[in-house]
């Protein structure tokens, strides 16, 4: 609950890897896991992704972190029972640990193929393969979703570093912590939302579509983003997650931080914080190559500190938020099992180094993806 007493309502859309029991890499079949699972879920809750070995599951919007979790482990479980019986794995991964050994096909549907066709140079079939999970809050209009993105824009690289989960991409080390983020880069719009008001916003969009640089509204790529099909502020900065309780603690800081934010705005509130563009870029940029142990930059002051201490910041922002809503103290306990274990890409590469083997990698996010916290 905010202080202007709207409830805030959050749910998440996962994308998932199908690859091969016996390779690890991935395989075409989303949609034969997609056709044993729609008439469970229905075409709300499970989607074809780009390529074909992809798919995405979706929660209900909810008000309780409890229920949030409960819904993902049930839409976990169920994927990787369709999987299974078509013969691979779910996997959640930013990028595929192990690289396919022939292109993945783009879905047979048109809006892909047409993507497909324009943007031939972003479309390998390999590389280009990523998964992400987005978080949506609601409900919202159109001018408070716009609002709630112009008020969130300096503490996305932290949630950015909690999430990283990519560090493998092409069978090698990338470097970085969260390849995705590199990777999904490369498309127009993929980055940092400017900030916009509503006229702003619609003027906007209408110019990247009308100039062919996007074929429609939903490849506006930027990291926080008004839904075009559902009353949604959409935050778009994380990898996918194998481990269920980094998907928890992000959705949770995300719906939090928005509850604080939204009770500053308003004719007599804050305005949105003032950062440069250069220096947010180079903080989503910190992210993606170090990730939640490594260094981050501070997108409000520019200052270069320990990115748990950017997390641990972001914890106290969205605190009031947290609290009002009964989250705070499992987010802090989420938090800090994060900090203690790792990000998933420090995750993954320690395993690496134990076993020198990327099967191994893809092994264990196989099992944790399904695994039930606690």
């Amino acid at each position: 609950m905010t202080a202007t007493g709207v409830e805030l309502t959050m749910g998440v859309e996962e994308e998932f890897f199908l690859v091969d029991r016996s390779t690890r890499a991935p395989v075409p079949r989303g949609p034969q896991v997609l056709d044993a699972v729609s008439e469970l879920l229905g075409p709300h809750q499970a989607q074809a992704e780009f390529y074909a070995c992809q798919i995405e599951f979706c929660t209900q919007p909810t008000r309780s972190g409890a229920d949030l979790r409960e819904q993902l482990v049930s839409l976990r479980a169920t994927a990787a029972r369709a999987a299974r019986d078509a013969g691979c794995l779910l996997v959640a991964a930013g990028t595929a640990v192990v690289p396919p050994a022939d292109p993945i096909p783009v879905t047979d549907k048109p809006r892909y193929q047409r993507m497909a066709r324009y943007y031939g140079a972003l479309v390998d079939g390999r590389l280009g393969i990523v998964c992400g999970c987005h978080v949506h809050i609601g409900t919202l209009d159109r001018p408070g979703a716009l609002e709630l993105a112009n008020r969130v824009r300096p503490y996305l690289p932290a949630i950015q570093a909690l999430a990283a989960n990519s560090p493998f991409a092409g069978g090698r080390d990338s470097g970085c912590a969260s390849w995705r983020s590199v990777a999904f880069g490369r498309w127009p719009t993929a980055g940092p939302a400017p900030q916009l008001d509503a006229a702003g916003y619609e003027q906007t969009a209408d110019a990247l579509v009308r100039s062919g640089i996007l074929l429609d509204r939903g490849m506006i790529y930027w990291f926080a983003r008004p839904s075009e099909h559902v009353p949604t502020l959409e935050i778009r900065i994380a990898d996918v997650n194998a481990d269920l309780d980094t998907t928890v603690l992000v959705a949770l800081l995300i719906r939090g931080l928005c509850a604080t934010v939204l009770a500053e705005s308003g004719p007599r509130g804050r305005p949105p914080p003032e950062v440069p563009a250069a220096r947010l870029w180079s903080a989503h940029r910190y992210a993606a190559h170090y990730g939640h142990r490594g260094e981050g930059l501070d997108p409000l002051t520019g200052e270069t500190v320990p990115a748990h201490t950017l997390t641990s910041a972001l914890l106290r922002r969205a605190g009031p938020g947290l609290e009002a809503a009964g989250d705070l103290a499992e987010v802090r306990r989420l938090h800090a099992l994060l900090t203690a274990r790792g990000d998933g890409a420090a995750c993954q590469r320690e395993l690496y180094r134990r076993t020198g083997r990327l099967e191994a990698v893809v092994d264990q996010l196989a099992a944790t993806t399904t695994r039930r916290p606690g």
